[in-house]
């Protein structure tokens, strides 16, 4: 099931896996790591050690299914030109840090 939030997605599965969607950066990720604050409803994606971002008003259901999680699934896409399609660039796993 997806879950909608401003400029990227997060998609639950049946198995309630937690999989991230945004647009890709033009350097590929080194070493990424999330860092998760539900209380404030903020994830922190740790692209690479100087490329961090700050994702806001992620939903309650996002947290509760990555409460066991060890890390987070993260697939990055870019649109393909003169189409409504879009390619993966990067797909990668984020471990889940405190």
């Amino acid at each position: 099931m997806p879950v909608n939030t401003d400029g990227y997605n997060f998609l639950i599965s049946d198995e309630n896996e937690v999989l991230l969607v945004l647009y890709a950066r033009d350097i590929a990720p080194e070493q990424p790591a999330v860092r998760l604050n539900p209380a404030q409803n903020i994830i922190e994606l740790y692209r690479r050690v100087d490329d961090a971002f700050t994702l806001e008003n992620v939903e309650n259901e996002v947290f509760e299914n990555l409460q066991e999680a060890e890390n987070l699934l993260v697939c990055e896409i870019l649109p393909i030109a003169n189409s409504d399609e879009t390619e993966i660039v990067y797909t990668y796993e984020a471990p889940i840090i405190e």
